[in-house]
């Protein structure tokens, strides 16, 4: 299945498990929204959910907040990441606006990143959840769920190369679907840590599941005086592996006798082969 084929049926089997793939981030106007996703970085939803209703009762205007200082906005947001970084940003962001735009959050992507606070993945967020803005976003979850099943290829190492690949396979018309239902799926079923994958729609498409299944199955009744690993190719004992470096560039426990990569540990049973996962750097 070719990845324009793979991404059509992700989205297809996508939208019948999620009835509104929108942004869970509570807001009311661009201006509520922008400050959200600012906060989001690093953050869960949920946590910026319970911060914002007091700053914004504070602080209802993007004139409100231009008026303040860092260590004003701080107390409304000290429950978020980085709150320090965080409340310096909004004040120098509010005052750009202010200064820089007539008081009006810039509907462009262009004119969002002169912002601070407000990078590449955030100014594409608020031009595409506020305006409709023929965007992409990629943050950490898109970024994962598109490489685990496939929908770019191993060279997208980076979010922007990501966003670059999946545009290339998903139609413009979809790119805001899309955002929202690769991220809902990334956030609750295929999570960074124990994705479940039994209560996956994607698991026939998926490559990361298929490389999953690929692994030796758990061995019990092992005999751990013979070694610390066992090798299921070639029923062999040892204690000192060898390290081999797979297609994919993970590093692998082997064998020294065979060199085969189907080693489990004899003192649990469980498969010492890693699965590539894809996490942002930085």
């Amino acid at each position: 299945m070719g990845r324009a084929d793979r991404a059509a049926f992700v989205l297809e089997r996508l939208r019948e498990r999620i009835d509104r793939p929108t942004t869970e981030l509570q807001y009311e106007t661009p201006y509520q929204l922008l400050v959200a996703v600012i906060l989001s970085a690093q953050c869960t939803d949920e946590r910026v959910n319970k911060a914002t209703p007091d700053l914004f009762d504070a602080y209802p205007t993007v004139q409100a907040l231009a008026k303040a200082m860092p260590d004003d906005i701080y107390p409304y947001i000290q429950s978020i990441t980085f709150p320090n970084n965080k409340a310096g940003y909004l004040a120098k962001m509010a005052r750009q606006v202010v200064e820089n735009f007539d008081g009006r959050i810039p509907d462009t992507i262009d004119a969002l990143e002169t912002l601070t606070g407000v990078g590449r993945k955030t100014a594409r967020v608020v031009a595409q959840v506020a305006h409709d803005a023929d965007a992409l976003p990629v943050d950490t979850h898109v970024f994962r769920v598109a490489n685990r099943i496939g929908l770019v290829k191993e060279d997208a190492t980076t979010p922007k190369k990501v966003e670059q690949q999946l545009k290339r396979v998903i139609p413009k018309e979809d790119w805001g679907e899309a955002h929202h239902l690769l991220i809902l799926h990334g956030r609750y079923t295929c999570t960074a840590r124990s994705p479940d994958c039994h209560d996956c729609a994607l698991t026939d498409v998926c490559k990361y599941y298929k490389r999953l299944q690929r692994r030796p199955d758990q061995v019990d009744g092992l005999d751990t005086s013979r070694g610390a690993y066992y090798c299921s190719t070639s029923n062999h004992y040892f204690d000192d592996p060898d390290i081999h470096v797979d297609r994919y560039d993970q590093e692998q426990i082997a064998c020294p006798h065979c060199g085969s990569m189907q080693v489990v540990r004899t003192s649990t049973g469980e498969p010492t082969k890693q699965v590539k996962d894809y996490r942002v750097n930085g």
